[in-house]
């Protein structure tokens, strides 16, 4: 029988037997499991390498999303993040979707845009055709820059040309099309453009000035569908609800942007503990979300002829599984190796579920017991430790603030104190 995501009172194990449940499901080593419970996982002389002026790490709480199942196939998705109920929702969604036959997914070719602005051109709409026609000279400039991405079936793969109008007047923006394989590709688009300006120059009678990667990766796209039987997320009534959610995040920005953060809430999660670019991600996936003109909603939910919740996402997805500090962080290793991905298609593919299935969970709360519910037990507890609380006391407190439904600093002190008074009585 082969391997299953789905772990039955995973989240009531100790994280002990949680890493145990993990080793055996990703085959880790003992050596690598001693790494993920270590505080010292990433030694500060490797950090130093990583970045400038460093004066130490911050550790951030790193967890197992279970139950997932995508394309037929179980998957384990480490997630790094510091806010209560993330991944127990992911974990929580990623059962009802299976339910209806798990997460389907596609994507795109993995190409990145680089951009090389172009200004002072006297004709510039004839000078984009003068780039255009130069295509194939720009692209054999470009793939001489890196004959290992080649190799790997990668490169240069095609060239477009824009005018836009700027405070700065017209500019001729040169668009290169890379195909980064299993890279991110910020070092490898960046050094095509860099080459391949000078040609462009020429071509132009410009002057070029920016040659960077855009981080609105439209050409890398990825998606992930599913159907969530009426039974398993609470009946026709709540999906109504999600539908109706889903419907107000479209229409209005507001709602939109708390959304699509939950979307990202997973998404980004995995990306941090995989040491990819969050930033570029996020980045590119809020611009994606005003594609249609207005900021809106990156996920669809709507209610199939049988009552059924049937929900879809599509987003850029710029990630990669060589290079950078992917490659370098031992955490990051241990997280692609826990995910077991082979291509970073594959990873992106995994990411659209992740953030699918957390978007669920949110919009499945909102519509039936309200987000504050699953937020309350975990927040209660980090204010009980931030008010001073340690040990056994943090679960004592934090369960009276809940019951109370007074989650404050306050009152978590007064609850502390308390504790400290009656046990001196």
């Amino acid at each position: 029988m082969g391997k299953s995501s789905l772990i039955s009172g995973f989240y009531k194990l100790s994280p002990k037997q949680r890493l145990q449940a993990v080793k055996e499901f990703a085959n880790l080593t003992d050596e690598e499991c001693a790494q993920l419970q270590s505080v010292g996982s990433l030694p500060l002389d490797l950090a130093d390498r990583m970045i400038e002026n460093v004066v130490g790490t911050i550790p951030v709480p790193l967890g197992i999303g279970v139950n997932f199942l995508i394309n037929n196939r179980d998957y384990l998705i480490p997630m790094a993040i510091e806010e209560p109920s993330v991944v127990a929702a992911a974990s929580y969604a990623a059962k009802m979707v299976r339910d209806g036959g798990g997460f389907h997914t596609s994507s795109t070719l993995p190409i990145m845009v680089g951009q090389i602005q172009v200004v002072g051109v006297k004709d510039p709409y004839a000078a984009k055709m003068r780039v255009i026609q130069a295509k194939e000279e720009v692209l054999k400039k470009a793939n001489e820059q890196d004959p290992v991405l080649v190799s790997a079936g990668g490169g240069a793969r095609d060239l477009d040309a824009k005018v836009i109008n700027t405070t700065q007047g017209p500019m001729l923006i040169a668009e290169l099309h890379v195909d980064c394989r299993d890279a991110m590709g910020p070092n490898a688009v960046n050094t095509m453009a860099e080459a391949i300006a000078p040609t462009i120059e020429k071509v132009t009678g410009g002057r070029v000035y920016l040659r960077i990667i855009s981080n609105l990766a439209t050409k890398r796209l990825v998606r992930a569908w599913c159907i969530v039987p009426k039974e398993a997320v609470g009946g026709e009534k709540v999906v109504d609800g999600i539908v109706n959610a889903y419907a107000f995040a479209a229409a209005d920005p507001y709602r939109a942007a708390t959304h699509n953060k939950g979307i990202l809430n997973g998404i980004i999660a995995v990306i941090i503990a995989t040491c990819n670019d969050h930033r570029a991600v996020e980045a590119g996936a809020h611009a994606y979300a005003v594609k249609n003109g207005h900021y809106g909603a990156l996920s669809t939910w709507e209610k199939n002829k049988d009552g059924d919740l049937v929900g879809s996402i599509e987003l850029p997805m710029a990630v990669g599984l060589i290079g950078g500090a992917v490659r370098t962080h031992p955490i990051a290793k241990i997280a692609v190796k826990i995910l077991d991905v082979k291509t970073a298609n594959e990873f992106g593919e995994v990411l659209a579920a992740v953030g699918l299935a957390q978007n669920l969970g949110a919009l499945r709360a909102l519509a039936s017991e309200g987000i504050q519910r699953g937020h309350m037990s975990l927040h209660a507890k980090n204010i009980a430790v931030a008010a001073g609380a340690t040990g056994g006391l943090i679960d004592i407190v934090a369960e009276k603030m809940v019951q109370e439904r007074k989650i404050r600093m306050d009152r978590a002190k007064e609850l502390i104190d308390q504790h400290k008074k009656s046990r001196k009585a």
